[in-house]
């Protein structure tokens, strides 16, 4: 086998070079992280962790944001940055926009605006520091893509479900929604024809949810 890294289509070694150092930086907290069974719920308990998209993740989403010219686009959660770098160099290469994000941890915030800046991408991003579900309630106007890849609850309604229910409105008909974590209230919304929307899953670490909203 080829020891080869993968090839990007973002063009620029600047961008490349900060996923690079972000993706062989990856690590995951000791018991798994939030999503395991006992772990700590808070996020400000994992402020040096980056739980991020995927590389693949985010090459699909710098291609389908290429190819719907998108110019305006919102994420939940941006963690440190990763999803915003794919995000950012998207919106660039398409002539200029902005990427709204949403974060809750202060220090990852800044995190995510120093990795932007060492990418050349910082004019291309607007972090909301704060609760997505107050940040990402009025984004501006409509918005041509959205990742919603945010922090587990314990009871009630998941965040990706008040996150989507909130943000579906200002997504433009053409646009698309990814989802990460698969809950299953977020995929009785987006699988209701109702809701306007048509929604695969892809192979994609362990599974991401792709949606276009058709209505």
């Amino acid at each position: 086998m080829s020891d080869e890294q993968p090839h990007s289509a973002i063009a620029d070694p600047r961008v490349t070079a900060v996923i690079d150092r972000l993706q062989a930086a990856r690590r995951r907290p000791t018991g798994g992280g939030p999503r395991g069974g006992f772990s700590d719920r808070d996020p400000h308990a994992y402020a040096e962790q980056g739980f991020s998209i995927h590389p693949e993740q985010g090459e699909l989403i710098y291609l389908l944001c290429r190819g719907i010219g998108a110019k305006r686009v919102a994420e939940f959660a941006t963690s440190i940055g990763m999803s915003t770098l794919y995000f950012a160099a998207a919106v660039r290469d398409n002539g200029g926009g902005t990427v709204i994000g949403s974060e809750i941890v202060p220090a990852k915030v800044a995190t995510a605006r120093r990795n932007l800046s060492d990418a050349g991408l910082a004019d291309y991003a607007e972090i909301r520091e704060g609760d997505a579900r107050q940040t990402l309630r009025d984004l501006g106007g409509p918005v041509d893509f959205i990742l919603i890849d945010g922090w587990p609850g314990d009871s009630g309604p998941s965040l990706a479900r008040q996150v989507i229910e909130i943000t579906a409105p200002q997504l433009r008909v053409g646009g698309y929604v990814m989802n990460d974590n698969a809950e299953p209230d977020f995929l009785e919304f987006v699988r209701n024809p109702k809701n306007g929307f048509l929604s695969i899953t892809l192979p994609l670490k362990g599974g991401t949810e792709l949606c276009l909203k058709v209505a």
